[in-house]
This record gives C-alpha cells, sequence and structure tokens, in this order.
C-alpha cells in the first residue's frame, strides 16, 4: 500500500509530506525519506528541501522497499583495484546494522559494481555520520583496509560545517577528551577517566546573519567528534537534531580527504564539493 498524492503548488518536499500526511510524525516522515521511500515523478527522493513544482506526483511507500530496489548508483569520486572513494549523500548510512533493515553506502555500492558472474566485497576504511555529505573510502581487500589504517593518523581529513553563530575568536583549536555515552548514544566533552583525546581544528570561512561557514581539520577521529565540540564551543552544527537543533539537514559535509597509498609513496587526494542542499542551509 502506499499514498499517492498531487502537487498543487510550488513548495519542498517536507513542508509538503508534513501537510499531506495528517497524523504522521515528522520523525516518521523524515524515516521514510531517509529509507528510500519515497519517489517524485518515479525517482527516489531523500533530500528534505527538493523543490517541488504544480503538477508533481509524489509517491510514498507504505513500507520501506529500500535503495537498492529502485538500483540507485552513487558518485564514484576514485576507484582502482585497492580502493574506491565515493561522494556519499547526506541521509544514507555508511554501513549497515543488525538493528536496522536500511539502505547502506556499503551495500549500494556493492551492488552497483558486482556482476553476475563476480561479487565484489568491500571493506570500510572509515565511517562519516548518516546525516552527514562527502567523502567515504573503500578497500577492496581487509589487507588493504587494515594497511590504510595504519597510516590513518597521518590522513588529512577536511570538513566543512555551518554553525550556529560566529565563533570568536574566529580560528582555533578544540581540545577537549571524548567519552561516549552508550545509553543516548552521545558524546560528553571534558576529562574523564574513560575519555579519549580528541582535537579539531577550524577557521571560519565567513558569517552570514547568525550563522558561519568553518572549515574542520580533524587531527584525530572519535565519533560524532566535529559535532560534539562544536556543541560544546557552544556553535553547534546547524540541523544537528542530537547536539543542537534539527533541521532539514545537518550542516556537515566530508569535503576531502587525503592519504598515502599502502605500499607505494603515491599521495591520493579524494575531494567533492558541497551538495547545494547543503549550501542552502547558509542563505
Amino acid at each position: 500500500m502506499s499514498d499517492r498524492l498531487t502537487v498543487k503548488t510550488n513548495t519542498t518536499l517536507l513542508p509538503f509530506l508534513t501537510n499531506q500526511l495528517q497524523g504522521w510524525s515528522r520523525s516518521t516522515i523524515k524515516q521514510r525519506l531517509k529509507s528510500g521511500c519515497v519517489t517524485v515523478n518515479s525517482e527516489q527522493v531523500t533530500r528534505h528541501n527538493h523543490d517541488l513544482q504544480a503538477g508533481d506526483q509524489v509517491v510514498v511507500e507504505a513500507a520501506a522497499r529500500g535503495l537498492s530496489g529502485l538500483r540507485p548508483r552513487l558518485d564514484i569520486l576514485y576507484k582502482d583495484r585497492d580502493l574506491i572513494a565515493i561522494n556519499k549523500p547526506a541521509g544514507l548510512l555508511s554501513v549497515g546494522s543488525p538493528q536496522s533493515t536500511a539502505p547502506h553506502a556499503l551495500g549500494i555500492l556493492r551492488d552497483q559494481l558486482s556482476r553476475r558472474n563476480k561479487v565484489v566485497r568491500l571493506w570500510p576504511v572509515h565511517r562519516i555520520d548518516r546525516d552527514t555529505s562527502g567523502v567515504l573510502l573503500f578497500a577492496t581487500s581487509r589487507e588493504t583496509r587494515e594497511a590504510v589504517m595504519k597510516g590513518w593518523k597521518s590522513a588529512e581529513k577536511i570538513y566543512l560545517a555551518i554553525v550556529e553563530g560566529c565563533p570568536k575568536p574566529a580560528a582555533g583549536t578544540i581540545d577537549q577528551p571524548l567519552r561516549l555515552d552508550p545509553v543516548i548514544y552521545q558524546m560528553h566533552v571534558g576529562p574523564h577517566p574513560d575519555a579519549k583525546r580528541a582535537v579539531t581544528h577550524f577557521t571560519t570561512e565567513r558569517s552570514v546573519g547568525p550563522r558561519s561557514l568553518l572549515r574542520v581539520e580533524l587531527e584525530t577521529g572519535r565519533q560524532h567528534q566535529i559535532r560534539a565540540h562544536l556543541a560544546w564551543l557552544g556553535h553547534p552544527v546547524v540541523g544537528d537534531q542530537r547536539y543542537g537543533t534539527e533541521g532539514t539537514r545537518m550542516g556537515l559535509h566530508a569535503l576531502g580527504l587525503s592519504i598515502t597509498k599502502p605500499g607505494t609513496n603515491k599521495p591520493l587526494v579524494f575531494e567533492t564539493p558541497a551538495p547545494a542542499d547543503f549550501l542552502a542551509l547558509f542563505r
């Protein structure tokens, strides 16, 4: 069973669904979007702020079909026999978990690259949060993944973050340890016997009104590091429901990743510009 809706006036997707699907909670609607259950004119859409025109046909599936049912294709930034870098869209998990049936980048990329007589095996080199867009790296063997991870401390990891307010000073370093609270699945910032060292460098690129665009470099790579550190600083990432305020999407984008390829001295640089829905948060 599915809901078939016709757009009457120009609008954007999330407000349209909220208005049309009376009795649905906002979180349920957002989950349907993230799970690949919404199509506009037969094309799957996961962005909350997707523009709608009068006459567009929107279909909301009653149960998650998963992205693989529509044979999606991810944007491949780099590919050789050992490594594959993709541009992960916001709203898509990096990898799956036993607790979730939602589609994930690892599964989609595996299906995209596999052929009937050859199934591609992939190992995630790292992960980025579901609501973060940008560079995500996979290895084609466990050995390559482990070799990359041995040099991970020297990898350069650059992000763009849109935050609330204007940091003063405009640039700096946050050197505060982090500890994961497994009950609420949130990082606590500050000294604690169980906390681990975490260092984040940031520079304000520009500020417009109540928001600022930061360039962020990770010296360490803890879970939720940027989000927790910037919230601790008093400038939470826009749209970060866990550490700030809910929004149409989270203002965090993995802009670039630089590594040295294992077994060589060859530097590899993977970059992808921020998408339109990210930049729209800054207008």
